[in-house]
């Protein structure tokens, strides 16, 4: 069994990588904002980029820095199949996938004007916010020091595979095909 975890910028095209390879190379999908999203509303809270920080922060300070991708783990297990866990945001969730055996990581990226047109474009709850929010978003979840807070800019250096994706959806198909993942 293969994990891959997927890490990246906002917008970059995560999720367009994580549906290929479900649909193309047959893999299990396992997300990080599902999960989130299922604790937030048990909480009560607005679905939003605050409270989706706010409790995965919130998680990871009272469990471990990998709790989440942890359990999403032990969830792709049990299916003994080959696996995404979408998204990976701290170096602790990386490491501690790394640690269970066959892992990849790969992190997605693209300009910043692309990314913030396709988060636009896709409009989902967390997505209904101005250049600056986006912006500020970002900044906010590229660099901490705090091993419970997001850390993207980490992420992406310990990735295995990285991805430019400022082009069409044909050549990000091409990209993703000229790594190993796609003999799997």
């Amino acid at each position: 069994m293969l994990i891959i975890g997927i890490t990246g910028t906002l917008g970059a095209g995560k999720g367009t990588v994580v549906d290929y390879l479900v649909q193309e190379k047959n893999f299990s999908h396992y997300s990080v904002r599902a999960f989130l999203i299922k604790e937030i509303e048990k909480r009560n809270l607005p679905v939003n980029r605050d409270s989706m920080v706010l409790v995965a922060n919130d998680l990871r300070a009272n469990h471990t820095s990998s709790y989440i991708t942890d359990c999403l783990y032990e969830e792709a297990k049990k299916n003994n199949r080959n696996s995404i866990i979408e998204s990976i945001r701290t170096p602790g969730e990386a490491l501690s996938l790394r640690a269970k055996g066959d892992f990849l990581l790969i992190a997605v990226d693209a300009d910043i004007a692309i990314r913030y047109q396709r988060v636009t474009l896709r409009g989902s709850e967390t997505d209904h916010i101005g250049f600056e929010e986006f912006s500020a978003n970002e900044t906010r979840e590229m660099n901490s020091d705090d091993p419970n807070k997001q850390n993207l800019r980490k992420c992406i250096e310990m990735a295995d595979i990285c991805i430019e994706n400022n082009g069409d959806i044909t050549q990000l198909y091409e990209k993703i095909n000229k790594f190993p993942i796609s003999q799997m």
